[in-house]
């Protein structure tokens, strides 16, 4: 293939702007996909991504198109997630790319998500075409979203091509404008073989499939391939396209996207981001990978049943495979044994993740409040880092502790800024700047603590803005804080899986909170069980479920009132004996109860 005529692009945006309806125009309009199997969201084929309208893993495709020059082009599109969370999967596209298109909903406007984007095509150097889709809503403008093109993005509105996904409008310009202002790769056919692994995945029958974007040279069946970062050999088993189910093809050359099989069958050995080139004809250098993600949230996953922890183990390596945003140890807790403390871009990653290894790998899984990283220096000048509440060491050796800040940019209508003001000062937030996009919308920048955003800080946001509001932020840093570490106790026991760290003002409000929760989640047991939320030996809330009783007196017809004493005083006895060697299930709503408070 002619390197002139190859154009590897992706499309970007913020979530809902209409990303995967327009690569299945883009895959109807160059036959790329036969008309009998075509459906809605056609590359998003997770049963997940379909039910929830949105995309969680970038994909690929190869289509052909034959331009107005009457040439015929080559193109490997890549389809990305636009949620924050999901954000890594969007940097690794890039790397894969030339160019890409930058999707602007014509009703909603530039919103946090396109603006994030946008930054990291722009560090990358790709050519950026923008694109103003749902141009067919009765809420379209399209002038305002240009002009916030030329504000916020310093992109020319007028070079925008105006575009509607649904009705498949402007798909022609579109392809066009791919062929004209994304350059061809640059790579040489005759250097050594390198190529970049940007994704992988698990199959149980032929070991990680790797998805590689080759720089130089090529690849093929029966050629030994080398992984630079272990040095580990394999025999290239089957090279191939995404059409956009794969197909096995004879050759993968220099600027093309494919996957290769090549039985590799430990997930480790395939790590996102290493560089494959040809045993014995070595390139001299490795390519720049990818930065290592770092992990925003953290919390628990333990099975329900303790003899799936070697499944869950496994489920988990695989699922890094195609999710290296993921990371996970093993952990043990006195409440729920053996499980692994996972960390995660976000509570939507985590709630993902999650539901993945339920539905893929039939677990049954308790999940733990989710929590942040905290930097603690001790009393003897040792700093410690904390991701896990039953890790804080006693209250006596701590001389501070440090809690993560980030810088939160949100894009609002102008009606609703009290609102969302209003929220991040209850969220301990600094305010750092309120910009006018427009007449109508605002950017507001605020610095919050990590801790208070990934309870409930997404939610309250769509709920107090009707849904309107866009949010984006990056992690700034640490900073001392005066934060405690909220034991629940039932029966007096430490449950370690629902203690928490929080604020010191507000850790009466929400240990109360979580102490009523739990007295309405757990069943009433036959003796009487105290829960109690505590800041060290200080309690600082209690509820009481009372005990489920037994009618003693049922069989008491009359007779004398000392025969009725003498039979509560032996069920006193009996419940008081039971209270001390008594168990409290605990159902697995009770581990997210944390999270549900108000």
């Amino acid at each position: 293939m002619n390197l002139s005529t190859i154009r590897n692009f992706c499309i970007i945006a913020h979530i809902d702007h209409g990303k995967s309806t327009l690569a299945d125009r883009l895959l109807e309009k160059t036959g790329a996909i036969a008309i009998r199997d075509m459906r809605d969201q056609v590359m998003d084929q997770m049963e997940l991504e379909r039910e929830r309208g949105i995309t969680i893993k970038a994909k690929a495709v190869r289509i052909f198109y034959t331009a107005k020059n009457q040439k015929q082009y080559e193109f490997n599109l890549i389809d990305t997630p636009g949620h924050v969370d999901f954000n890594y999967e969007v940097s690794r596209s890039l790397k894969a790319c030339e160019g890409a298109l930058l999707l602007i909903d014509a009703s909603q406007g530039v919103e946090a998500q396109t603006l994030a984007n946008a930054f990291l095509a722009f560090e990358q150097k790709l050519a950026v075409i923008p694109v103003i889709n749902k141009i067919d809503l009765p809420a379209a403008d399209i002038d305002r979203c240009k002009r916030q093109m030329e504000e916020s993005l310093a992109l020319d509105g007028n070079e925008a091509i105006l575009a509607s996904a649904k009705e498949g409008r402007g798909v022609e310009d579109i392809l066009e404008a791919v062929v004209q202002n994304i350059p061809p790769p640059s790579g040489n056919l005759d250097s050594p073989l390198k190529g970049l692994i940007f994704d992988s995945m698990y199959d149980p029958y032929r070991g990680v499939i790797l998805f590689i974007r080759i720089i130089d040279g090529g690849i093929q069946k029966g050629c030994r391939m080398k992984l630079m970062s272990t040095g580990s050999v394999f025999d290239v088993e089957e090279v191939g396209i995404f059409k956009p189910k794969m197909e096995k093809i004879d050759q993968l050359s220099a600027g093309e996207v494919g996957y290769v099989v090549a039985n590799i069958k430990e997930a480790k050995e395939a790590r996102v981001g290493d560089t494959i080139t040809e045993d014995g004809k070595e390139a001299l250098q490795a390519l720049p990978g990818f930065q290592d993600v770092l992990p925003m949230v953290f919390c628990g996953l333990y099975p329900v049943n303790g003899e799936d922890f070697d499944k869950l183990k496994e489920a988990l390596q695989k699922l890094k495979l195609s999710d290296a945003a993921l990371s996970f140890v093993p952990e043990t807790s006195l409440a729920l044994s053996f499980g692994f403390r996972c960390g995660f871009l976000g509570l939507l990653h985590m709630e993902i993740v999650q539901e993945r290894l339920e539905r893929e790998y039939q677990l049954n899984l308790i999940a733990t409040a989710p929590n942040v990283i905290y930097q603690v220096r001790k009393t003897n000048s040792e700093t410690i880092v904390v991701d896990n509440p039953s890790k804080l060491p006693n209250i006596t050796l701590i001389e501070f502790i440090e809690e993560p800040y980030i810088l939160a940019k949100i894009i609002v209508p102008a009606e609703y800024i009290g609102s969302v003001m209003f929220l991040c000062q209850e969220k301990r937030g600094i305010h750092k700047n309120t910009e006018f996009l427009d007449s109508q919308r605002a950017l507001i920048t605020y610095e919050l603590p990590l801790a208070e955003m990934v309870i409930d800080f997404y939610d309250k946001l769509k709920s107090c803005t009707k849904g309107y509001a866009s949010l984006d932020y990056e992690l700034l840093d640490y900073r001392a804080s005066n934060v405690v570490k909220v034991d629940i106790l039932l029966n007096g026991e430490v449950v370690d899986a629902l203690s928490f760290i929080v604020h010191e003002a507000k850790a009466a409000i929400r240990g109360r909170a979580v102490a009523e929760k739990l007295k309405e989640i757990i069943p009433q047991q036959l003796f009487e069980v105290p829960i109690q939320a505590a800041i060290g030996g200080k309690i600082i809330a209690r509820e009481t479920i009372r005990a489920r009783r037994k009618d003693v007196l049922a069989k008491c017809y009359g007779g004398d009132i000392t025969r009725k004493r003498k039979l509560l005083e032996k069920q006193k006895e009996g419940k008081k004996r039971m209270k001390n060697i008594g168990q409290v299930e605990i159902p697995q709503e009770a581990f997210m109860a944390v999270l549900k408070i108000d």
